[in-house]
């Protein structure tokens, strides 16, 4: 027999040997004794209830009434058996839930022969688990009783036993109590054809077929014998157990234990069918258990027989064809036919479910030919829920609405699974070609409900509705495009559907078909699909808006300016750059031509969280100016990356090279502004030039300069770029990022969250825009086990968990944006790591980079985490987004529908600094940009500042009364005070303090204190608060003018 570790690397050896060791119970002897005992107390507490006591609808009279059954009255008698069955029986229970199956044989005396009508027997089945209930409460080996609906079957609920007594290591355990019902109803009455509740009829009068009503208690009937034939498929084969182990860890983690979709008995079914004669014996003695594992992956995704259903052999003298058996089946979307009854063990599973459910088995195989260790993290360690899965998630709010179950809670199937399928089928035909796969999940039974008290309050809980795109340029569609106006009939259903929202529009070919639009700009379609989903289910279900809450755009007032985003400026800029570079490439009046010109800012490649709208003074001579209220006076200039024509003159020295460089941007200036009037700045490193609104800053970059630094001796002044590699480095991350922007439009969205949130909790100055751009590349290049996301807060929560999950002590983060790295350079990249993590595991002061980013283009990680985070501010980043993304998934999942609660995702708390230092807000250049105003209502406050009166971000009313030339004086290009106040701080105070900020406009700075602070105050306490707080009123002294207030919240701990 071959082993995993001859097919898998050892380290996935020693990984499954491990995950296995931690799902498996441990059934030892000391444990089998502790179960076998809580089975005989439970089996002694139900021999001991008297035989012959008359049980009425009184013991429950709400669910009787709610499941319509008549005639339930029984005399009790003690159960035919209870017996241990399911996963305990032939030890493949998963941990953590340690759950044992009791089948309890419901005695024949209690039920009549015709009991299978009108929901008699489901009702008399749960009486006679009241009574049980009634007595196991009183026994003293039982702490507690609860129920539970047979996979969220509200109509056939259960009893989950809690006992007293513990497994071995302290584990809760518990028993459910099924109830079983063999040979108690003839066959035939329950075939799927009959009808078997007399209330349900069609519209000509005819009996309505209630196969879902037959199969649950078909289920009850043979769930003892399929039990036993699984049992003896898997007792004493090791590999089987083991696969099936590790399919139910895989399906926990991707929530596909859902009612519709699959649970531990269906996986199980599916793994014995494989091994069966009935599924031609794929799976075999030979194979272990990843074989196992991939085998059934594989036909669960990719299997064609599927389509037909699967089929065991019947038992016995049983000769029935597959075909006549399907003939049956035919009302059920998904077909597992058992051998013994010709039912379907799938009845319940939806074709939306299936479709999950064969979609995670495709990404699954992925993973295992994709990823490292041949995808074990992604497949067996990897949470997948629902915020993170889907793209769109929408919540249906129904506590309030009694439309669902008007005709009765239970009628062929339960009103909610009913009410499923009817919203499934409004969104499905409304999304049809933009959405591919639309998930409607209605958890409405909970563990903590009281059954007894009927079925009427189960739909508080809300439905959820996942959404997940096929194609971002589908679903950004604005028009549905319908059929002809000609075709009456087809015509009127597609007006019928959309109501008002359909018309009929005329196109370049002649065709007038009706069309149903969505008008948005391009910033705004993301709320397409918003739109649609609201429209219809509102027309369709008669919902109203406010209970319909749909997460697309709670979290974009953070990119917007009052109500418009600022990226809907990015064309007015792009066409600004086009201007510029055919303006430098035609300039013919300077040494060397202008041969290439490439954009530098992240605004060009849309990614900036507030690219700069055109500014009234920034424009070429004669150019009509309208100025704006209030007009800002620092202006953000955007850098621009030329190369000149070849030359063998350039000076060998990098001074030498820079000031030939700035002499060439003089020229340039110079000539722009006498041939076409271009207004151009000049200072003695760089020179701006005005076009359009915009300043674009000019760089030059020139070979020579990137093999200075490699001449250059020594591991420690490798790290020292210059500024030609820096260059360079900026510009392959520019045209990689531009270029993947252009694959996946969700991209630049998501950027702008990420590093929207990194500032709001003031990581600015330690982790980079670039770093933050390649996280967010990683997950649309590498996005197993999801699916590359297409909505931009699934992208944003998934950004989250990066940073709160990834191991950065152990692994460096690959981002192959092109897909081209080979396995040489893989190993090149994990040398470079190795080598990085010895220099920090010798560097005792923890101030050394801790994040690794390797690219095509930087396989050191020197161009963007050279400095830092450190692994302190990893640590702490890590927490920050632990936090938010715990936060997100919360809301998104409940019923979030004020804004505070999004809101608090970019709150930053400002109790985990040492002192804090609040600005005057009418000083900050950009205020826009400041999402929430900062106070400290604690500590101590050190320093009161008064605003500066020389500085002014904003001209005043009265300053427009001047000349154009003179209000151009006063822009100050590339000024930021909050950004060289921040670099003062560090300048001044290197040793004591750490500095946190948030660049995009915030209020306040956070600051902490070094290590050495610590020791130094340990050694001196008594007069350590002293001198800190003289220090922070010297930061204050520093910022004077700018600083309004500065608060010493507590001090550095004390470390030895």
């Amino acid at each position: 027999m071959a082993s995993v570790a001859e097919i898998f690397p050892d380290s996935t050896n020693l990984k499954l040997t491990e995950l296995l060791k931690e799902v498996q119970l441990d059934y030892s002897p000391e444990n089998t004794v502790i179960i076998n005992d809580a089975v005989s107390a439970i089996r002694e507490a139900i021999n001991n209830i008297p035989d012959g006591i008359q049980v009425t609808a009184d013991f429950a009279p709400g669910f009787v009434r709610d499941v319509g059954a008549d005639k339930v009255e029984f005399k009790f008698s003690k159960p035919k058996s209870i017996e241990i069955g399911g996963s305990y029986s032939y030890q493949c229970v998963a941990k953590p839930d340690v759950n044992v199956d009791l089948f309890m044989r419901l005695p024949k005396e209690c039920f009549h022969e015709k009991d299978y009508l009108n929901y008699r027997y489901h009702a008399k089945r749960f009486l006679y688990l009241c009574m049980i209930k009634k007595h196991l409460k009183v026994s003293s080996l039982v702490q507690d009783v609860k129920w539970s609906a047979f996979h969220n079957e509200a109509r056939k609920p259960v009893l989950v036993v809690y006992p007293v007594a513990r497994l071995s290591g302290n584990t809760v355990f518990s028993l459910k109590i099924i109830p079983t019902a063999p040979s108690l109803f003839t066959l035939s009455k329950l075939n799927f054809e009959r009808n078997n509740i007399r209330s349900l009829s069609q519209e000509s009068g005819l009996l309505q077929a209630t196969p879902k009503y037959n199969s649950s208690i078909l289920e009850d009937m043979f769930i003892e014998d399929n039990a036993e034939f699984i049992k003896k498929t898997f007792t004493g084969c090791k590999e089987l157990s083991e696969a099936l182990l590790l399919l139910k860890v895989w399906a926990r983690k991707r929530h596909l234990f859902v009612h519709d979709c699959l649970n531990g008995f269906l996986i199980t079914i599916i793994v014995a069918y494989l091994a069966s004669t009935s599924g031609k014996n794929r799976i075999n003695g030979s194979m272990n258990a990843m074989q196992i594992l991939r085998i059934t992956m594989d036909f669960i995704a990719n299997a064609k027989v599927w389509d037909s259903g699967l089929f065991f052999q019947p038992e016995g003298e049983r000769k029935i064809s597959n075909k006549v058996r399907k003939a049956q089946l035919q009302s059920f979307p998904v077909i597992i036919c058992d051998s013994f009854a010709d039912y379907n063990l799938a009845f319940r599973m939806s074709l939306s479910g299936f479709h999950e459910l064969r979609d995670e088995a495709v990404l699954a195989l992925t993973c295992m030919d994709k990823c490292k260790d041949r995808g074990f993290d992604e497949i067996f360690m990897t949470k997948i829920d629902f915020p993170a899965k889907y793209d769109y998630c929408v919540r249906l709010n129904l506590k309030d609405n009694h439309e669902f179950h008007v005709s009765g809670y239970c009628l062929d199937d339960e009103c909610w699974r009913s009410y499923e399928q009817k919203v499934h089928r409004v969104l499905d035909q409304a999304l049809r070609l933009r959405a591919k796969l639309i998930r409607v999940i209605w958890k409405n039974t909970s563990s903590e409900y009281n059954f007894e008290n009927g079925l009427s309050v189960l739909h508080t809980e809300a439905i959820f509705v996942g959404i997940t795109i096929g194609s971002v340029e589908e679903a950004f569609k604005q028009v549905v495009i319908g059929p002809s106006s000609e075709d009456k009939e087809k015509a009127r259903e597609f007006r019928n559907f959309w109501g008002d929202k359909a018309t009929l529009r005329m196109f370049r070919d002649g065709t007038i078909p009706e069309v149903a639009a969505w008008e948005h700009e391009e910033w705004e379609r993301h709320l397409i699909i918003k739109e649609i989903t609201e429209h219809v289910l509102m027309r369709h279900l008669s919902l109203p808006k406010e209970n319909i809450i749909s997460v697309v755009d709670q979290l974009d007032f953070v990119l917007c300016h009052g109500n418009k985003d600022p990226i809907s400026f990015s064309q007015k800029l792009l066409k600004a750059f086009d201007d510029l570079s055919k303006h430098l490439r035609l300039l013919d009046d300077i040494p060397l031509k202008i041969s290439s010109v490439q954009s530098l800012d992240s605004a060009f490649r849309l990614t900036s969280v507030y690219p700069p709208a055109p500014h009234p003074l920034a424009h070429k001579e004669g150019t009509k100016i309208k100025l704006e209220n209030p007009t800002a006076t620092c202006l953000q200039p955007l850098e621009v990356m030329i190369q000149l024509e070849g030359s063998g003159n350039w000076p060998m020295d990098e001074l030498a090279m820079e000031k030939t460089k700035s002499a060439f941007l003089l020229q340039i200036m110079e000539s722009l502004q006498t041939k076409l009037g271009i207004t151009c700045t000049a200072t003695e490193d760089d020179v701006d030039i005005f076009i359009s609104g915009y300043a674009f800053r000019l760089k030059i970059l020139h070979e020579r300069g990137l093999g200075l630094v490699k001449r250059q001796g020594g591991a420690q002044m490798k790290r020292v770029l210059s500024s030609d590699k820096k260059l360079f480095l900026r510009g392959q991350h520019a045209s990689m990022i531009n270029g993947l922007r252009g694959r996946y439009p969700i991209y630049g969205p998501v950027v702008r969250l990420a590093k929207r949130w990194v500032a709001a909790h003031l990581f600015s100055n330690k982790l980079s825009d670039e770093a933050i751009e390649l996280l967010v590349a990683h997950l649309f290049v590498k996005p197993l086990p999801f699916r590359t996301p297409c909505s931009r807060i699934t992208g944003f929560l998934r950004f989250l968990r990066l940073l709160s999950e990834y191991d950065w002590s152990f692994s460096p983060l690959i981002v192959d944006i092109n897909g081209d790295f080979t396995p040489d350079d893989d190993k090149e990249i994990n040398e470079n790591f190795m080598s990085n993590r010895k220099e920090i595991e010798e560097n005792t002061q923890n101030n050394k980079p801790a994040m690794f980013l390797a690219t095509n283009y930087d396989k050191e990680s020197e161009a963007w985490t050279r400095q830092s985070p450190t692994a302190t501010d990893i640590k702490r980043l890590a927490a920050y987004a632990t936090s938010s993304a715990n936060f997100l998934t919360n809301i998104i999942m409940k019923n979030q529908t004020d804004s505070y609660g999004w809101e608090c995702l970019f709150r930053t708390p400002l109790n985990n600094y040492n002192a804090v230092i609040l600005l005057h807000r009418d000083k900050l250049p950009h205020p826009r940009s400041l999402l929430f105003p900062s106070e400290v209502k604690q500590g101590k406050q050190v320093v009161r500042g008064n605003p500066s009166k020389t500085f002014r971000p904003f001209l005043l009313p009265g300053d427009t009364k001047v000349n154009l030339e003179e209000l151009k004086s006063r822009l100050m290009v590339n000024f930021d005070p909050l950004r060289y106040f921040v670099a003062d701080i560090e300048r001044e105070f290197p040793e004591m303090f750490k500095v946190w900020y948030d660049s995009f406009g915030g209020d306040a700075i956070g600051l902490t204190y070094s290590s050495k602070i610590s020791k130094k105050r340990g050694r001196d306490e008594s007069s350590g608060d002293k001198d800190l707080l003289d220090e922070l009123k010297s930061v204050g002294q520093l910022g004077k003018g700018f600083v309004r207030s500065v608060h010493f919240l507590k001090a550095p701990r004390v470390s030895s």
